[in-house]
C-alpha cells in the first residue's frame, strides 16, 4: 500500500560577507628642534707690576755720581775749608802772637799744616746697606665674565594620520528554497 507522502525540501538562504579591514596610519614626524650657545663673553683688564730700583745711593758710595752731585760737593766741602781754613789761620795767628806764652809755634805749626791729619779706617761695605730701594707695586688682574644663556627654539609638528575606513559587503549568494513535492497520490479531482 501506499502512503501518499508529501516531501519538502528546504534550503536555508545563504549571506555572503566580505570585510575590508580599516586601516588606520599614524606617522609622528620629529620635532623641529634649534639650539644655539653665544660664546661667553671674557674682560680681562691687566695693569701691569711695576718694580722701581733706586741705585743712586749704591753709585755714589762706589763713587759714580753725577756730575750735579760731584759739583754740589765739592762746592761744599770747598766752603768747608775754607772755614776751617779761616779759623785754623785765626788759631795759629793767635799763638804767634803769644809767643812769650812758651812752645815754639815758628816750627810745629808748619809741621802740624804739612802732615794733614791721620786716616782712620774701621769696617766698611761697600756699598752700605739698604743704599738699593727697592718699590714693588703688584699687577692688578680684573676678569669680567658674561655668561650667555642658549636660544632654544622648538616647534611640535602634528602626527600625521591616514585613516581608511573599513567597510562589510553583504549579498545574498543563495536564496531559500523550498520545494514540495508529493509522492503516491494519485491525482484525481
Amino acid at each position: 500500500m501506499n502512503i501518499p507522502q508529501i516531501r519538502l525540501e528546504s534550503r536555508f538562504a545563504k549571506i555572503g560577507l566580505e570585510t575590508v579591514n580599516a586601516k588606520l596610519r599614524i606617522e609622528q614626524p620629529k620635532a623641529d628642534l634649534s639650539i644655539q650657545q653665544p660664546k661667553a663673553e671674557l674682560t680681562i683688564q691687566t695693569t701691569p707690576g711695576k718694580l722701581t730700583i733706586d741705585q743712586t745711593k749704591a753709585r755714589e758710595d762706589v763713587d759714580l755720581k753725577h756730575i750735579s752731585k760731584r759739583i754740589e760737593e765739592a762746592a761744599g766741602q770747598g766752603y768747608q775749608d775754607v772755614l776751617s781754613g779761616i779759623a785754623r789761620r785765626i788759631q795759629q795767628g793767635d799763638e804767634q802772637m803769644r809767643i812769650e806764652n812758651g812752645g815754639n809755634p815758628l816750627t810745629s805749626q808748619p809741621k802740624k799744616n804739612s802732615e794733614g791729619e791721620p786716616h782712620q779706617f774701621n769696617i766698611g761695605f761697600i756699598p752700605s746697606h739698604f743704599s738699593v730701594k727697592l718699590d714693588y707695586q703688584p699687577a692688578d688682574v680684573k676678569i669680567d665674565v658674561k655668561r650667555n644663556a642658549p636660544i632654544i627654539e622648538t616647534k611640535a609638528n602634528k602626527p600625521v594620520m591616514d585613516y581608511q575606513a573599513g567597510e562589510v559587503k553583504v549579498e545574498l549568494k543563495e536564496r531559500n528554497q523550498l520545494t514540495i513535492d508529493f509522492v503516491s497520490i494519485d491525482r484525481k479531482i
